[in-house]
């Protein structure tokens, strides 16, 4: 064998990694492949133009996403990851449907999250926590493996240099004609302002940045879709060291506790605003507080107690799995009751002092909440809970959709003008911060009601001006 035949080594394979080389590797040679780089610099220049101005740009840049994740990867997809996709698809389209900050806000960071968890193929609740830290996790593995691979490219073909001085010339061309043309004819030159963006050094600016965000997130996303983690390695190990005796007494004494309490509390939990008139320095403010954080500390407490329950009790005996399925469930159905308790109080609550931002988010947290426990209740039937995780996040990613589909600024405004028209008051500050979601609903208010709405500090009525100067404003 000649010295030419001998394969040279080039060391070790991986370099060091927190996660170690059998859950995500850092490969010391891998590069970006040619269709990742391309895609990601479409996907950049598709964000730049979209994201600025454009209503339907999320949705477009998640389908510029999606894109690349399948142009770079190999096979077909899962069901489980079409099912994903179909999910950031939909979150993303919310910013196209409503204008509402704050729902868009959070569907569109809501579909990072999933795209980022079903990149990662993650199922267990360790896989899907670290694959939803993705985003924070994958920058510096990104910027080294799209250094090499731009540093392969075979450049062979056209220069740089010259690739970039067509572009200057083409694009000089056209700017020099098309302003020519315009001088000549009025409607090419409305047509042309018409398509023409308009820049200056913000915007110019401001597209650079988006360009550059765009275009690594396209890279991030194709390196997962390459170099997905095994995240759920690193989920411990179920071991199940405890007799029936051991785990059914404490447990049992929490369900006989929660069936005391339920009993004793039925006037407080369902009492409505008569047990708010007759019971002493008790408002509707505390009432419903009360009832949501009670929802809240009761379902860590029943969630931590389910989950320890699980990996210690043993369910090889027929009489164990009976005992579990009994015990849980009544636990489950018990808090379920607390549930209902607290989404009662907080209908009482909108009821007399009307519907905010946060009273409607809130109530969407209790229904998300109350089905994560009809679906610990389904996996006590099955005694199975290896999909139990992927369910809980579908459950969130179908509760922030519907709440994006009651279109919320619209629902608050009509509820506060139907109360308005009830009792004459209503909180024009508050209903004034809303998005143009709400314009349609706010329009059926008299006119000095909506122009108040409208911030105007004066307003006329006849032939007097009235100040706006009471948030609770009534019909003059």
């Amino acid at each position: 064998m000649s010295t030419i035949d001998i394969p040279i080594r080039s060391g070790k394979k991986h370099a060091l990694s927190p996660w170690g080389p059998r859950t995500w590797p850092v490969l010391r040679h891998s590069k970006a492949p040619r269709p990742a780089l391309i895609g990601a610099a479409v996907a950049g220049l598709i964000g730049a133009v979209t994201l600025v101005d454009n209503t339907f740009g999320v949705l477009i840049t998640a389908l510029a996403f999606v894109v690349v994740a399948l142009t770079v990867r190999s096979g077909r997809l899962s069901l489980w990851e079409w099912v994903g996709v179909a999910g950031v698809l939909a979150l993303a389209s919310v910013s196209a449907l409503r204008a509402a900050e704050w729902i868009v806000t959070m569907s569109t960071t809501l579909a990072i999250v999933v795209g980022a968890v079903v990149l990662s193929r993650a199922w267990t609740w360790t896989g899907i926590a670290l694959g939803a830290l993705l985003p924070v996790l994958l920058p510096v593995r990104v910027v080294r493996w799209t250094r090499r691979g731009a540093g392969s490219i075979d450049l062979e073909g056209p220069r740089p240099v010259r690739i970039g001085m067509v572009t200057i010339v083409t694009v000089a061309l056209i700017v020099v004609f098309a302003a020519l043309f315009g001088a000549a004819d009025r409607r090419f030159a409305d047509a042309l302002s018409a398509v023409t963006p308009e820049f200056d050094v913000a915007s110019i600016l401001g597209r650079t940045l988006v360009f550059v965000l765009t275009a690594g997130g396209a890279l991030a996303v194709s390196y997962v879709a390459l170099h997905p983690p095994r995240f759920d390695r690193l989920a411990p190990s179920p071991r199940r060291t405890l007799r029936l005796w051991e785990w059914m007494i404490p447990l049992g004494a929490v369900v006989a506790l929660f069936v005391v309490f339920v009993a004793f509390q039925v006037p407080t939990l369902f009492g409505g605003q008569g047990h708010v008139l007759t019971t002493e320095g008790l408002t509707n403010a505390e009432y419903a507080r009360q009832g949501f954080w009670q929802l809240l500390a009761v379902t860590v407490l029943t969630l931590l107690v389910i989950a320890v329950t699980v990996a210690k009790a043993g369910r090889k005996d027929r009489g164990d799995r009976i005992a579990l399925r009994a015990l849980l469930g009544a636990l489950c159905l018990l808090s379920l009751v607390i549930v209902a308790s607290a989404l009662h109080r907080m209908s009482l609550y909108e009821q007399q002092y009307g519907y905010t931002t946060l009273r409607l988010f809130v109530t969407a947290v209790e229904w998300w909440l109350g089905s994560v426990f009809v679906l610990l209740l389904a996996a006590g039937v099955r005694m199975s809970g290896r999909w139990l995780p992927r369910a809980v996040g579908v459950g969130a990613v179908l509760t922030v959709l519907a709440l994006a589909a009651l279109n919320p600024d619209a629902y608050i405004a009509r509820h506060n003008v139907e109360r308005f028209e009830q009792t004459g008051g209503i909180d024009v500050f508050y209903l004034s911060g809303l998005s143009s979601d709400a314009d349609a609903e706010l329009d059926r208010l008299p006119d000095f009601t909506r122009a108040c709405v409208e911030g105007r500090g004066v307003v006329r009525v006849g032939n007097t001006w009235q100040w706006c100067t009471d948030p609770l404003v009534s019909v003059p």
